[in-house]
């Protein structure tokens, strides 16, 4: 049990810093709420975009098997795909023409009883780079598959250098947005409060040419496949709030 005096002593000393608490709460709840509201305060927006060609095509090349049983499928593509691998590495190039293999899949066929019937695959090739034309002459020279996709891109170091350019252009424009308007409001200028950059990117669409690549190679061998780049759109958005000083 507490004595009483040190009861009476302790009580006051409670209250006492309750009541420091209270104010101490009230006073920040007060200045929250008289926090004076920003003025002279402009939300902006700036935008810079460039176009460049591509300069990455990316070509597939596949082919299909079909047989009584898996193996004899996976053999098949096997063969198909190492005489292709032959070609595509005797030109080969870093950054020039880049070879890879693609999806390699075997799956069953079933009859309408749902009876496996027999098997049927597919494997594929992939030949990338920046010689076009390295590439669309050695795609000719393979005559184990066929060309089933095309496409042009921006390459890894093209897109980072692209996106610097724009990015810088997109600020610059901002910046030079932000001084005009602080000088239409009779302003000598402005400090930055908030900003946020954003981009995006526009490709050129893939060409397909299957129908057209499989009759090719029955009439014709060793032929370059005709390639024309289009060109990507980068486009960087700036926007943000500036105060007016």
């Amino acid at each position: 049990m507490i004595p009483s005096a040190h009861r009476s002593c302790s009580l006051p000393r409670f209250r006492t810093l309750l009541l420091s608490s209270l104010i101490a709460v009230g006073t920040l709840a007060n200045a929250q709420v008289t926090q004076p509201v920003p003025v002279n305060v402009v939300n902006l927006s700036a935008s810079g975009f460039l176009e460049v060609p591509q300069d990455w095509l990316s070509m597939s090349l596949s082919t299909t098997r079909e047989g009584a049983d898996a193996v004899t499928v996976q053999n098949q593509l096997k063969v198909a795909l190492d005489a292709a691998l032959a070609v595509a590495r005797a030109s080969a190039q870093p950054q020039q023409l880049e070879v890879r293999t693609g999806q390699f899949s075997i799956y069953p066929r079933y009859t309408d009883k749902g009876k496996i019937s027999g098997w049927q695959g597919s494997t594929e090739l992939v030949l990338e780079g920046r010689d076009f034309a390295r590439i669309s002459t050695t795609a000719g020279k393979i005559q184990t598959l066929t060309m089933s996709n095309m496409g042009f891109s921006l390459s890894r170091d093209a897109r980072l250098k692209l996106e610097s350019d724009v990015q810088a252009l997109a600020i610059e424009r901002f910046k030079v947005k932000a001084g005009e308007v602080a000088k239409g409001f009779g302003f000598a200028g402005y400090s930055l409060r908030e900003i946020s950059v954003s981009s995006a990117d526009q490709e050129g669409r893939p060409f397909q040419p299957r129908a057209m690549a499989m009759e090719a190679k029955a009439a014709m061998s060793d032929a370059v496949v005709p390639v024309e780049p289009g060109k990507s759109t980068v486009n960087v958005t700036v926007s943000g709030s500036v105060q007016l000083r």
